[in-house]
């Protein structure tokens, strides 16, 4: 792009004047899609709507959201990008944001951020400028420019200095769901995001460390980078809950990316194993039920129908009649057995074998027998009778249900892998009489998609982004890892955070379970959300709930709103209302967040002060702007200011201390701004101590 004609006395006019032209270009780039006419493309129906869909996706991607910048910043290079210049010319500028815009010539108005020509925006510094004579960043106000800060980073005069509006834009209160941070994208996280489609990558961070936007700005980049591909398998983001994909769920739209299917572990494993989800399991038995020994249980029970053929069997065909013996027809099975390969396959296969047996009799006899006469052959009944008497049918979700309704059934698939006390643990209590009638439980149905990859491949997709995946069971990876097989994932958690029974140990454990030994594991603990203040408080947790874990910290120049306040018993619900009221005099939103036990109380103590709240998941505005917020439902989320009732009563919530204090642990790091922490019970040790 070539620099524009000289600047009028007003550069920040100037910048608005490219705004609006801009915005003018993508207007009619939008309406160029809007006039195409696909009967003069295909006749063909079928082709015609999956043309017309694409178009409608196209239109909608090149939406103009007025309260969205359209570009953020720009880069003025020293030299022409990737082509040669003569001598003491100006270089060229590029204006960045978040997708590509161009003018009628086809000229680039603004630059999408994943090119190559945008990463030294991410990158560039002092010392390194990349042959970038000048990064400028806009301010914004709903959608027009007010500000706009320069660095001159070839300048060897010019000391390296903060951005202040980086900082106001990290710093911006928060109301409505997340939004994108393709402005504010730091080095690490750029260099993260761009890793190649071709590795998977596990995201350490602590919290605030915007290790979420890093994986969903990584699927944009991807996408960028490997459309056509990507559009054949296909992608998937998998949340903690679905409050949590609600919150996220407008990020990448606003990156013009609206293929990608978002989902949570248990959604996605209901609807595979096409079942009705109305149970629970006791802790320890949901652990018992995930744990990677139950995998090796599963794979003996689908192959425990399988047995040794003890009669002949003779396809008869005209006036002949062939007959292939029993030992032969081992043989067959034994081969199937040892090659390992899926249950279902190996069933499809073996009535070929047996045909092909026959067909080699013929060949003897003198017959020229061909393809179709071997097909024919392995649907004779005498073979699809030897079949099914040696290799039954297996349905995942019948087995499953067999495997915690019968005892002896159980034992002798167990037999060495588990105790019997823990086969006594997985028994239902009173046998369900059908799939339809069991009150199958999250981790059940993980159980029936194990199974059900056991007997029929599971398809992967292209690239597969895991949000908290600390909380995942091993058997849970295994179930994720089978719809990236063939493609990569990037993993994104917090050790310090796993508040499940069977949360991961370690990331080198949990991308094993996921199949993706050995994947590149990169830690994040430069915080740009959670307030100075407000992470070493919450820090002091770390000894006792992450040993050996690096403690976050934050560039954040303001230290941030910490409060504690210790009062009577009877007077915990209404300090808490008082809470609320000053919190709502500051601007942004309000994260109201308690033990779940407490919620009903706290509700009606709202309710008496006349102060309305939101569920977690519903979009604040700027007439509701406190959301009530049980601690099971925190993680992922963050609020601009955040009362916490009694942290002792969220930690006595969980089965025991180390994951409640993790519990506590995410509550306490929800906070944007300001964190105030209101309890009637003492703290627990690590925080009463000073």
């Amino acid at each position: 792009m070539s620099r524009p004609a000289a600047d009028p006395a007003d550069p920040l006019e100037r910048e608005r004047a490219h705004l609006a032209q801009s915005r003018t270009a993508l207007r009619a780039m939008r309406a160029d899609v809007e006039a195409l006419d696909i009967a003069d493309v295909t006749a063909n129906w079928v082709n015609a709507e999956v043309l017309q869909s694409q178009i409608d996706e196209r239109i909608k991607a090149l939406a103009d959201l007025s309260d969205t910048p359209l570009f953020f910043g720009r880069l003025d290079y020293l030299h022409t990008v990737g082509a040669e210049q003569a001598e003491g010319t100006a270089g060229e500028s590029f204006y960045i944001g978040r997708r590509h815009v161009h003018d009628a010539d086809g000229d680039p108005m603004v630059i999408d951020w994943r090119a190559p020509v945008s990463q030294p925006f991410y990158r560039a510094s002092k010392t390194d400028p990349l042959d970038v004579a000048l990064r400028r960043r806009f301010g914004y106000d709903r959608g027009e420019i007010t500000a706009y800060e320069d660095e001159h980073l070839s300048d060897p005069t010019e000391a390296a200095k903060s951005s202040q509006l980086l900082q106001r834009e990290i710093e911006k209160p928060r109301v409505g769901p997340m939004r994108d941070i393709v402005a504010t994208i730091q080095p690490e996280q750029d260099a993260l995001v761009r890793q190649d489609i071709g590795g998977t990558v596990c995201v350490q961070g602590a919290p605030g460390t915007g290790k979420t936007a890093v994986g969903l700005h990584r699927v944009a980049f991807l996408l960028y980078a490997h459309r056509d591909r990507l559009a054949r398998t296909g992608t998937l983001v998998i949340g903690p809950n679905d409050s949590f994909l609600r919150y996220i769920e407008q990020v990448l739209p606003a990156l013009g990316e609206l293929a990608v299917k978002q989902a949570t572990v248990g959604g996605l494993m209901e609807k595979a194993a096409q079942v009705e989800l109305r149970g629970t399991d006791f802790a320890a038995t949901a652990a018992l039920k995930g744990d990677a020994r139950m995998a090796e249980v599963l794979r003996r029970a689908v192959r425990s129908g399988v047995a040794m053929p003890t009669e002949p069997v003779v396809v008869v065909r005209g006036s002949r009649r062939w007959r292939i013996p029993a030992y032969e027809l081992e043989e067959l099975v034994q081969e199937l057995l040892d090659r390992d390969i899926r249950y279902g396959a190996a069933r499809d296969a073996l009535p070929q074998r047996i045909a092909h047996a026959v067909l080699v009799r013929m060949e003897q006899a003198g017959e020229a027998p061909d393809d179709r006469v071997q097909d024919s052959v392995a649907r004779n009944a005498a073979v699809k009778a030897a079949v099914k008497a040696c290799w039954p049918a297996v349905d995942p979700a019948k087995l499953v249900l067999r495997l915690l309704s019968d005892a002896d059934f159980l034992a002798a698939q167990a037999d060495g892998i588990l105790t019997p006390e823990e086969q006594k643990l997985l028994l239902w209590q009173k046998p369900a009489r059908s799939v339809k009638s069991a009150k199958w439980s999250a981790a059940d149905a993980v159980l029936i998609d194990e199974a059900t990859d056991l007997v029929q491949r599971t398809p992967s997709l292209g690239h597969v982004v895991l949000d908290e995946a600390q909380d995942l069971s091993p058997m849970q990876y295994r179930a994720v890892g089978r719809r990236c097989s063939t493609g990569s994932a990037t993993v994104l958690g917090d050790i310090a955070q796993g508040t499940t029974p069977w949360a991961t140990a370690s990331w080198d454990e949990a991308l094993a379970h996921l199949g993706k030994p050995g994947s590149q594991v990169e830690e994040l603990t430069q915080g740009f959300r959670v307030p100075r203040q407000v992470i070493a408080y919450a820090s002091r947790l770390l000894p006792t709930i992450a040993p050996g874990l690096a403690e976050a910290t934050s560039i954040r120049e303001s230290a941030g709103d910490l409060t504690i306040e210790r009062v009577a018993p009877g007077e915990l619900d209404e300090a808490l209302a008082l809470a609320c009221l000053a919190a709502l005099e500051k601007e942004g939103s309000i994260g109201l967040i308690a033990a779940d036990a407490r919620l009903p109380a706290i509700a009606k103590s709202l309710e008496a002060a006349g102060l309305p709240y939101l569920s977690p998941g519903e979009e604040t505005t700027q007439e509701s702007r406190l959301t009530l917020v049980p601690a099971s439902l925190a993680k992922g989320l963050e609020y601009d200011y955040v009362v916490l009732d009694d942290p002792s009563a969220i930690v006595d919530g969980e089965p025991d201390e180390r994951t409640g204090l993790r519990r506590l642990y995410v509550c306490l790091t929800r906070a944007v701004s300001g964190l105030a922490v209101v309890h009637a019970a003492g703290l627990p040790e690590r925080l009463a101590a000073a």
